[in-house]
């Protein structure tokens, strides 16, 4: 009876221990099949970020692409509206720009041309200062129609007034933010209008030194502007530009190069102030000398520049 039971008992121990043999081969066996799903599970998670990543590349440099030809279109209608330097004619601009504005300084010459010829005449037959009045103001009027075509051509093509293509080469070479410095023009024409009172010769040199620190404060103001449309331009990479970044770049510039107009305005108003104090410091009689010697000065320029180009070549 007790041979039985530890039979019994071995028999069971057996199968115990068949049994846990059994369950611990098959976890042995389901572990390598865990780690293969966990890999297949971490390839599709991989896969699917990298198709991600292709699709917003592929997205990024379409939009790249798109921004890159409004850039070339951008560009050829530049191009289009630009104005031909070596033909100082071109396209107009909105329909009027700087071929409209070369004609008509052209018939602003001819009129100022008219108006020397008439002071001249008029000063060497000793007109009474009531008829020279009226030829001074006319004269006057004249420059500050020159100056209101100026300030409309600058919102058309402020380039083209800064570059001076409207004047002979000779006159370009004595510009100053499109036109002549009011400081020099005064120094040139006191020996004309000499005598002057003591008090006269006290405000022609007060006007001077004003016009000379205004002169000085809009160059200086000019060359700052230079410097930050530099700085804006060289900003970033230039060996590797950065679609979004150049546009940013071109946008900064874009606003900065519209403080010229006022520049060019500020300048002719600088002009205009100095020619209209002039008048009232003077006698009459000494405006129309004055306003003479100008425009001589003025032609000389022009003169000048028509005899070099002629000049003999060899």
């Amino acid at each position: 009876m007790e041979a039985d039971v530890k039979v019994d008992n071995m028999s069971e121990d057996v199968n115990h221990l068949t049994l846990a043999r059994s369950k611990r081969s098959d976890q042995e066996a389901n572990q390598p099949n865990n780690k293969v799903l966990r890999r297949l599970a971490q390839n599709r998670e991989a896969a699917r970020k990298s198709r991600l990543r292709k699709k917003a590349y592929v997205q990024q440099l379409e939009s790249s692409r798109i921004k890159l030809k409004q850039i070339e279109q951008e560009l050829e209608r530049v191009k289009q509206q630009g104005i031909s330097i070596n033909g100082h004619l071109g396209d107009h601009i909105n329909g009027s720009g700087a071929a409209a504005f070369d004609m008509e300084y052209g018939r602003w010459v001819e009129e100022q041309n008219r108006q020397v010829r008439e002071l001249r005449a008029s000063l060497q037959a000793h007109l009474t200062d009531s008829e020279l009045r009226i030829l001074v103001d006319n004269a006057i009027a004249h420059y500050d129609e020159l100056f209101r075509m100026k300030g409309a051509a600058s919102k058309l093509d402020v380039f083209h007034l800064m570059s001076g293509m409207w004047k002979t080469p000779t006159e370009r070479c004595f510009m100053w933010m499109g036109g002549f410095r009011p400081s020099e023009l005064l120094k040139i024409l006191t020996p004309q209008i000499e005598p002057l009172t003591e008090q006269q010769s006290f405000a022609v040199s007060s006007l001077k030194l004003s016009s000379q620190q205004a002169e000085d404060a809009l160059s200086q103001g000019m060359e700052a502007l230079q410097q930050s449309l530099v700085d804006t331009l060289a900003g970033g990479s230039l060996g590797a530009p950065n679609v979004a970044n150049y546009m940013g770049q071109m946008a900064m510039a874009m606003g900065k190069l519209g403080m010229l107009e006022s520049f060019v305005h500020q300048a002719d108003n600088l002009r205009q102030q100095a020619l209209q104090q002039m008048q009232r410091i003077l006698t009459t009689r000494q405006a129309a000398r004055g306003l003479l010697a100008m425009g001589d000065y003025f032609t000389r320029l022009r003169a000048l520049s028509s005899l070099w180009a002629a000049r003999p070549r060899e």
